[in-house]
């Protein structure tokens, strides 16, 4: 297991500048993170130039980026939007190879009124389809998300339900696209997480380490402290020899302290959940 951190709780900082994604990494080296996460909102200028600065402040206190959060919408109903969506999210993936990322979080798209079940099915496969042919190059893994709403958007995710999710995942095997599990969406939104994550275990290469303290609602709470079932969903794992990235999302919002907590919480839980010899 690689252990891996989403700053959600320093969002507002580091986008405004009053914490820098150097110190981000120095924090993440400090607690003992394998690496860091970051979004794409951390490299506003969307240039090169810039994501190579920031792979350097991550590099210099001996550190490196296991995952860049990005949030394309290829469920829009304007065909026009749609392309400029794979567009951007192709430039998201060279952004992220050149901060030195292994994955990219990927997501089908808003959950637009207009939008049927299955025309948002057809266009999110689609475009993530054609998003892992064009960028399979880059070195880059997609990892594509039971995602819940980014505060960027104005709906939730269409592939919040865990059928339509179950579906897109279905019929996007034939492409070398990725699953990222997020745990505590799915205990929000599925009836059973641990069916949900049995049924995208062999597409798996990531798990976002997050909870929720209420069913039906993402309501983000401290890892470890909400009703995520960790036993059980890191014991499926272990007991196949799942080996990929866990990635916190830290959205407790109690500082350096909720970080350190939930990555000693996602060690030990990790620990337990051992298979017997």
């Amino acid at each position: 297991m690689k252990l891996s951190c989403l700053p959600v709780s320093f969002f507002e900082d580091i986008l405004a500048g009053r914490m820098s994604v150097g110190e981000w990494a120095h924090m993440g080296a400090d607690i003992g993170l394998d690496a860091i996460d970051l979004s794409v909102l951390f490299i506003p200028d969307r240039t090169l130039a810039q994501a190579a600065q920031l792979r350097r402040q991550v590099e210099d206190v001996g550190m490196r980026v296991a995952m860049v959060t990005s949030y394309p919408d290829f469920t829009h109903p304007d065909p026009i939007q749609r392309r400029a969506e794979l567009d951007l999210e192709e430039q998201v993936v060279a952004l992220s190879a050149e901060v030195g990322a292994e994955l990219v979080r990927v997501t089908a798209g808003q959950a637009h009124p207009s939008v049927s079940r299955a025309a948002g099915i057809a266009w999110a496969v689609e475009g993530l389809a054609q998003l892992t042919e064009r960028t399979s190059h880059s070195g880059v893994r997609l990892a594509y998300e039971n995602h819940a709403k980014p505060g960027a958007w104005r709906y939730t995710d269409f592939s919040q339900p865990p059928d339509i999710f179950l579906e897109i995942v279905r019929q996007t095997g034939a492409v070398n696209l990725g699953v990222n599990f997020d745990a505590g969406n799915a205990t929000a939104f599925a009836e059973d997480p641990r069916a949900l994550l049995l049924a995208v275990r062999d597409r798996m290469i990531s798990l976002h380490a997050s909870d929720t303290a209420t069913r039906d609602e993402l309501r983000h709470v401290l890892v470890g402290t909400g009703l995520t079932p960790y036993a059980q969903l890191f014991q499926d794992l272990r007991c196949s020899r799942w080996d990929g990235w866990i990635c916190i999302e830290e959205a407790s919002f109690l500082g350096r302290e909720g970080v350190a907590a939930a990555a000693d919480f996602v060690r030990r839980a990790w620990q337990a959940a051992a298979p017997a010899d």
